[in-house]
């Protein structure tokens, strides 16, 4: 766990807080005892994960994780740095998209992941 986010994980914090999505997000979450994830909404099970330069070359790690997670019950939604520095709209809308489909799942008891 890191002590600071990174510029691109606090600014899609900024833009997510205060349940502009209609949900609360949290930042930093310890998750299954070996994971701390970047953004968590917790009533909605959606872990957001912002993909910097730190996880090149981390594909099959991350692919690991997210579906211990997803098999958790969590969806997770990845971001690109760059979009989230860039194109901060398009970064939003993807998480939105991803609480959207939670609450479609949650209402339909299907449980699908990601």
């Amino acid at each position: 766990m890191r002590g600071a986010p990174t510029p691109s994980e606090q600014r899609l914090f900024e833009a997510l807080r205060g349940r502009r999505l209609g949900v609360q997000f949290r930042r930093q979450v310890p998750l299954l005892g070996k994971y701390v994830v970047d953004l968590l909404a917790p009533a909605a099970q959606v872990v957001v994960e912002v993909d910097g330069t730190s996880h090149a070359g981390r594909a099959r790690a991350d692919a690991r994780r997210d579906a211990a997670l997803r098999k958790a019950g969590y969806r997770v939604v990845r971001v690109s740095a760059d979009v989230v520095m860039q194109e901060l709209g398009a970064a939003v809308e993807e998480v939105r998209e991803a609480l959207e489909r939670a609450t479609r799942s949650a209402r339909s008891g299907s449980g699908e992941g990601s």
